[in-house]
């Protein structure tokens, strides 16, 4: 299922015909959507809009605030199984983005797999779950956006209007970690300043996600450094939030995105661990350097991911003993240490 070059162009080719003969989408992506995914969404919703489509984006959680500013008309709901069954039901094509597996759409998933509608996948992670009928899956894009970024200049040609540029330059600008991540090339900023010259105003975009946090989440990052610690000769460093630090400076879960630049920060860390305690589990995000293998590490504890990037969470475990239990595993991921 995984593409890239021509086999991806030729998933594309696909595809096209069903978005140009369809009439009735409905377009999702994972629990705790992101700016890769809730731009990515945004930006075909769009161009669907365009033509007369009549286009749903529903996903199981809320939209984050941060990423509000893409959405102005709140075109994006939350899943409300009354409410949006039929829509999903009768439709003509479900939009799967940013995950490839059915379970990461939670309380959607049932309505989804039961539908009728045929199922296009659009994603950049590894080992994709069998659900749907069609991928559009490169693990080697830097984002869920780049892949839709190229399914838009065949649906639509170079001249993106201004909204589906800004969209998309959110996606990537987000997954790339601000175009600083190792996937970045020289074609991510031919990209980048394709969507610039088509109306993408970067300074804006970087100013509405990374530069308007509510005084609770600074106070939030304060309260998750304190807990910085490192491990094996200093080359683990992790960080915890728990529920007793989002109910004292009055934050959500969602304003911990970004939180794993920090531990990565540390001088001579290789993995970077972020440990969130859930009302029920704990989630885990993990970060490294090099050919460390996140993805492996996460695996360990079902999740999954890119070799740098990772994810999962464990339900019903209790902090500490999650973290000392993870923390441990990591150990074997790292290479020997050198003498001085």
């Amino acid at each position: 299922m995984i593409q890239s070059g021509d086999a991806l162009e030729a998933a594309i080719d696909a595809v096209v015909p069903l978005f140009q003969s369809g009439m009735r989408f409905v377009l999702t992506t994972h629990i705790n959507p992101d700016g890769d995914g809730l731009g990515s969404q945004l930006a075909l919703a769009a161009w669907l809009r365009d033509r007369g489509k009549e286009v749903k984006v529903i996903n199981h959680s809320p939209t984050p605030a941060v990423y509000r500013f893409l959405d102005p008309a709140r075109m994006i709901r939350e899943f409300d199984a009354a409410h949006d069954a039929s829509a999903i039901a009768s439709a003509d094509l479900i939009v799967i983005m940013d995950t490839n597996r059915p379970d990461r759409l939670r309380t959607m998933q049932d309505a989804v797999m039961a539908s009728p509608a045929m199922r296009v996948c659009i994603d950049h992670h590894l080992d994709p779950a069998p659900f749907a009928q069609h991928y559009l899956i490169d693990d080697n894009a830097t984002s869920t956006g780049e892949i839709v970024y190229r399914l838009l200049l065949r649906l639509h040609g170079p001249d993106l209007t201004s909204e589906m540029a800004a969209d998309l330059y959110a996606a990537i600008m987000t997954d790339t970690g601000s175009f600083r991540y190792p996937r970045v090339n020289t074609r991510t900023h031919e990209i980048a300043a394709h969507l610039i010259d088509r109306g993408a105003d970067p300074v804006a975009i970087y100013s509405e996600i990374y530069e308007r946090w509510s005084r609770g989440r600074i106070h939030l990052l304060g309260e998750m450094l304190a807990s910085l610690e490192t491990s094996h000769g200093g080359r683990v460093a992790h960080v915890a939030v728990t529920q007793d630090m989002l109910r004292r400076t009055q934050t959500e879960e969602e304003d911990t995105e970004n939180f794993t630049t920090y531990p990565m920060s540390v001088d001579g860390v290789r993995i970077g661990i972020l440990f969130l305690e859930l009302d029920r589990g704990v989630k885990i995000s993990f970060r490294s350097r090099g050919n460390i293998p996140a993805n492996a590490l996460a695996a360990e504890f079902g999740g999954n991911g890119h070799l740098n990037a990772a994810g999962a969470r464990i339900e019903n475990g209790a902090l500490a003993a999650v973290r000392k239990t993870v923390v441990d595993a990591a150990a074997k991921y790292l290479p020997p240490l050198t003498s001085p």
